[in-house]
């Protein structure tokens, strides 16, 4: 019988098996068919999926070069076009649209032989720390039905999580892969801003927006990676500086590390005394097998989450206002007085409330009277982090911190107060702000049998250590 524990074993699988595409897309289908009350999948590609798994097979038999990701399947997040596909963003206002082009992380899935298998439920406009927003219904925790997935990328998070699919793509705009990762006790990274093309990714805050991997395990996502990372010209922000062979990590474990931890995080009132203590156990350990920790001094903590939210809703109103009703997805039904009120009923039909409320708030930051106030304030606080980060990477590896201050919490239990959720983003927004590289990785359980994680971050474009150190880390649990 067919079974999934790493792509290496997989494509080793498909040597020995002449239609093995095809019977692993079968067996993902049939999965996918007895969990669909998760809502991880907003659409299932069974058509295409199955077309690609043949056409595949029957590349192996001639003997024909293989991709990279020859026969992976891989989940979308519902924010990532994929031509001909229906892309929603989980909201009402896009609802039915296909994308027209591909994005060019999908693109390059698609040229590494890669099978999308379909697209995954989301927060709207990937707005949401739960998988509560989505105009199409919860995600719900495969190991807990009762309790929220994370988000904004929940779909994507339990697809992996529940053997759905192999590997999916989220994005991540504060959290929103690493922070339902942690959730769902898979891996999560997001690599640095503008090391993976955004072209095709509907924005949310362009300036903080990055794709990013679920995995099972490190060497998967390290693949992945190193796939859909690179230049392109349809994207002015991208880094055109050369990916490196992330697949192949140097994990010695003679090597030792010096790492970092802000005192600030782990003393915080919110985080949860057995996350606490789990942590400090295990920098400990880290300590004890020859790794340099430093405790560091972090007083800009409280600053973050209100300097992000300006910030990305500020983003946000801009980049949404596109959504008019008047080109493409959901308008009103006539009669309406004025092309005015088209577009009032038309926007407050077709957006939920957490995306009023960030388009609203991030309209009255860039109103004349409150600009300088908040919005340059916000600027100002983010290029200080921005300094102190660059600062900090002088003469250390990598930070470590909590990825959430809690476990998944259960569904409905925070959705009527909007301040409780945006604080749960305390210990995830900072990689965003000054756009290093982060990542979730599965390494604890708690009491309450969930698990819970530990997010590693390292300088900008820096993801060999990321990815290298993490793998020790996961060793070593």
């Amino acid at each position: 019988m067919f079974s999934f524990t790493s792509i290496k074993n997989y494509q080793q699988f498909l040597t020995e098996n002449p239609n093995g595409c095809v019977v692993a897309v079968k067996e993902y289908l049939k999965k996918i068919d007895q969990q669909q009350h998760l809502n991880a999948f907003l659409e299932v590609f069974e058509t295409d999926a199955l077309q690609q798994a043949i056409l595949l097979d029957e590349k192996r038999k001639q003997g024909k070069p293989l991709g990279k990701l020859h026969g992976v399947i891989v989940a979308i997040k519902d924010v990532l076009c994929y031509k001909g596909h229906k892309v929603s963003a989980a909201s009402k206002i896009l609802e039915n649209y296909k994308a027209v082009y591909n994005a060019t992380a999908i693109e390059k899935l698609l040229n590494e032989d890669a099978i999308i298998i379909g697209r995954n439920n989301c927060d709207e406009f990937a707005m949401g720390s739960s998988n509560e927003n989505s105009a199409y219904g919860v995600v719900k925790n495969a190991l807990n039905e009762t309790l929220v997935p994370g988000g904004s990328s929940g779909g994507s998070a339990v697809a992996v999580q529940a053997g759905l699919c192999m590997v999916s793509l989220g994005s991540d705009t504060g959290g929103s892969v690493r922070q339902p990762a942690d959730f769902c006790g898979i891996i999560g990274l997001k690599p640095t801003y503008g090391r993976i093309s955004r072209y095709g990714l509907i924005a949310y805050a362009s300036s903080f927006d990055q794709i990013g991997i679920f995995a099972n395990n490190i060497e998967d996502a390290a693949l992945v990676l190193e796939v859909i990372a690179g230049a392109d010209e349809f994207d002015s922000t991208i880094s055109h500086q050369p990916i490196n062979e992330y697949s192949n990590l140097n994990t010695s474990s003679n090597k030792k590390y010096k790492i970092a931890y802000f005192k600030e995080m782990l003393e915080h009132p919110a985080l949860d005394i057995e996350i606490k203590n789990s942590i400090q156990q295990y920098i400990q350990q880290l300590k004890n097998i020859g790794h340099e920790i430093e405790a560091l001094d972090f007083d800009l903590l409280k600053y973050i989450v209100p300097t992000y939210y300006v910030l990305t809703t500020a983003e946000a109103s801009s980049n949404l206002s596109r959504f008019d009703g008047i080109k493409y997805g959901y308008h009103s039904t006539p009669p309406t007085n004025s092309l005015t009120d088209l577009y009032k009923n038309t926007r407050s039909k077709g957006f939920g409330k957490e995306v009023q409320r960030r388009i609203m708030l991030g309209t009255f930051v860039l109103s004349a009277g409150y600009y300088d106030a908040y919005f340059t304030k916000a600027q100002q606080v983010r290029n200080i982090l921005y300094t102190k980060t660059k600062e900090i990477f002088k003469t250390v590896d990598a930070i470590i911190a909590p990825t959430v201050p809690a476990t998944a919490f259960p569904i409905g239990s925070a959705s009527n107060n909007p301040v409780e959720m945006f604080l749960a983003d305390i210990y995830t927004v900072y990689a965003n702000l000054v756009g290093i590289p982060g990542i979730s990785i599965p390494l604890f359980k708690h009491s309450n049998g969930m698990p819970f994680g530990l997010q590693v971050m390292t300088n900008h474009f820096n993801e060999l250590t990321l990815l290298a150190l993490s793998k020790n880390m996961m060793e070593l649990k």
